[in-house]
């Protein structure tokens, strides 16, 4: 699973993590170094409106942030968390800084904050009495970046560019280079450069497996030797049907054009915290489809027509925010409009989705081609997540269909379906064919969106069990496997590390086997630990957006048994990718995993 939202990061607009209104709340994230002292610097700590976002009523941890000192040498994240957690203290996020000797740690609300201050403060802590005071928020990056231009041209250092520098490449080549860097790359070359990407994974997974598994090294030393000091065969990289126009889902910001042009709707051209607020729409963007370019410029036509303002994340003022556009090929597209109410009242909200409902149903955008239109207030956040926001249907069907391997899926605002649909036939093809299925088969689908692997699957199998957090996709999901005459599905809503373990101990089917398609972080730990106890769960097939990130995860999987990991590890036997986001260094990759059987294992290397 890509993430929330369906898109990799360089391949769509702004994603939750650099979106210019949610950059306060993960400013801790942006992977510069902090200054202890001050996060935001000198020149920031004498300008109030630097931290104009901590008085806004937004959601931020930023005001409910601690500074912890005199840690003991060398303490790591996960030490930290354990030691809070002993104190019944649960915090939102933890940084650690110089040899791990001090972190910023925020939480998510004052109440947990103040109680976290009053007692960590003079804790003693591994021979370290611990300090805690309050910490200073960080700067808003963009207004920061404002006031050193404004220190250029008042005498300070020259910015990079001065005059006489080449004359800046076209609106449209400059953001084909941010949200589609492969555009001008031949497509067997995007192929043999994401291959060789999951080469690079493979070799390195093989020495974690050996450094973390002394028992299975002799089995290792031999795989390396076969596959090029890869863990396991690396079968050909599977091709996306289609190389252009393949997105079925993208979120476009609204804001003022790169060109001048207000009320423009498109993608970012660079990122927030580096001072950059502009889009240019997609009109040339290779990647989106003619269907969703549509309706962006009749939308754009819409907002160009009310009289409200686009937000700015400077001021945090306006009104417009963003458009989630989402096709099929069915041909219905549904249009999803965010809006920041700020003071208005009820009667103006009102009088402005009467307006677009009327826009899209009888005047100019009837042609646009939406089906369903909903529309979002995005004004008092209490979460970071777009996905906690209601949606207002305003006109059209609640949902839109795809078919997807002959089946029929149902797709509400904020469900999770791969951004490619094409491919993801391939991708979920092969996952079947890695499975080895048979009607006495049972397939836990984690992570399973609104269904689409599962389902694909149910014919072939006794039984498929679908775990899924969005309670909106698990809804789908249910309605999906009715759409398509299932009776052998069931879903379970909630956190795959809460739900998962409870559904595994009841299981006794002795044909079990685990699919995961995870968001870009990978599995919760407490997943991998569920997974490694349930020894007659034998096969796993891990379908990895980012497979650097879930590193960590098969290194879990196949790490010895300890204090920690209880029962048999997994080796993985065999790996390939699959190309769901052309036009970008994006991949997904397929791991089949075994349980590792030890008496066959031993007999193996004895007659070897």
């Amino acid at each position: 699973m890509a993430d929330a939202s369906g898109s990799p990061m360089a391949d769509t607009p702004p994603s939750k993590e650099e979106k210019p209104d949610d950059l306060p709340q993960d400013s801790n994230n942006d992977g510069v170094k902090c200054d202890p002292k001050a996060e935001g610097g000198d020149e920031a700590a004498s300008d109030p409106s630097m931290y104009r976002y901590i008085k806004e009523d937004l959601f931020t941890s930023e005001i409910y942030k601690v500074e912890i000192r005199n840690l003991p040498k060398f303490t790591g994240f996960n030490d930290l968390k354990k030691f809070l957690a002993k104190h019944s203290l649960n915090p939102h996020k933890i940084k650690l800084f110089g040899k791990q000797t001090f972190a910023f740690v925020t939480f998510k609300n004052e109440e947990e904050r103040d109680k976290a201050m009053k007692m960590v403060h003079g804790m003693q802590w591994k021979g370290q009495v611990l300090s805690v005071r309050l910490a200073k928020p960080k700067a808003d990056p963009i207004l920061r970046k404002r006031k050193q231009e404004e220190g250029e041209g008042a005498g300070g250092p020259p910015s990079k560019r001065t005059e006489g520098d080449e004359e800046e490449e076209p609106l449209s080549v400059q953001l084909a280079n941010v949200v589609t860097p492969l555009w001008n790359v031949p497509y067997e070359e995007q192929l043999r450069r994401k291959e060789q990407e999951v080469v690079g994974v493979l070799q390195r997974l093989a020495k974690e497996i050996g450094s973390t598994n002394k028992a299975m090294l002799p089995w290792l030393f031999a795989q390396k030797g076969k596959y090029n000091k890869m863990c396991c065969p690396l079968e050909a990289i599977r091709p996306s049907p289609t190389q252009t126009e393949y997105r079925n889902k993208c979120e476009f910001l609204i804001s003022v054009g790169a060109d001048g042009e207000d009320k423009t709707i498109g993608f970012r051209l660079g990122k927030y915290k580096g001072g950059s607020c502009a889009v240019v729409g997609p009109a040339e963007s290779c990647h989106v489809s003619a269907e969703a370019k549509r309706v962006v410029s009749e939308f754009q036509k819409f907002i160009r027509t009310t009289s409200y303002s686009v937000y700015s994340p400077e001021t945090y003022e306006g009104h417009w925010k963003q458009l989630t556009v989402r096709t099929t090929r069915t041909k219905q597209a549904m249009a999803v409009a965010f809006f920041n109410p700020q003071k208005l009242e009820e009667e103006e909200i009102n009088a402005l989705k009467s307006s677009m409902k009327e826009y899209f149903t009888e005047g100019e955008g009837k042609e646009s081609g939406v089906t369903s239109l909903y529309f979002v207030r995005e004004g008092q956040r209490t979460s970071p997540n777009l996905e906690d926001l209601p949606c207002e249907q305003v006109a059209g069907e609640s949902s839109i269909h795809e078919e997807l391997l002959g089946l029929k899926f149902r797709i509400s605002p904020h469900s999770f379906f791969q951004v490619n649909t094409g491919a993801a036939e391939v991708l979920y093809s092969a996952v079947g064919e890695w499975a080895q299925l048979d009607q006495d088969s049972t397939v836990l689908d984690v992570c399973c969106g609104t269904g689409t692997i599962g389902i694909s699957l149910a014919k072939r199998v006794k039984k498929v069990i679908g775990i899924e957090l969005c309670q909106e996709a698990v809804e789908d999901a249910k309605v999906n496997a009715k759409l398509n005459g299932l009776s052998n599905v069931e879903f379970h809503c909630g956190k795959a590390e809460d739900v998962f373990p409870n559904i595994l101990n009841a299981l006794v089917s002795p044909n079990l086997t685990a699919i995961v398609d995870p968001p870009r972080a990978g599995l919760h730990s407490k997943v991998i630990l569920a997974i490694r106890r349930a020894e007659h769960l034998k096969r796993l097939v891990y379908v990895a957006c980012n497979a650097k990130a879930a590193m960590n995860n098969f290194i879990d999987l196949c790490r010895a048994p300890s204090n920690r990991v209880h029962g048999a590890p997994f080796r993985p036997v065999r790996a390939m990718a699959v190309d769901l986001f052309p036009q970008t260094m994006h991949v997904e990759m397929l791991l089949l995993l075994e349980r590792v059987d030890y008496d066959s294992q031993q007999q193996q290397t004895s007659k070897q």
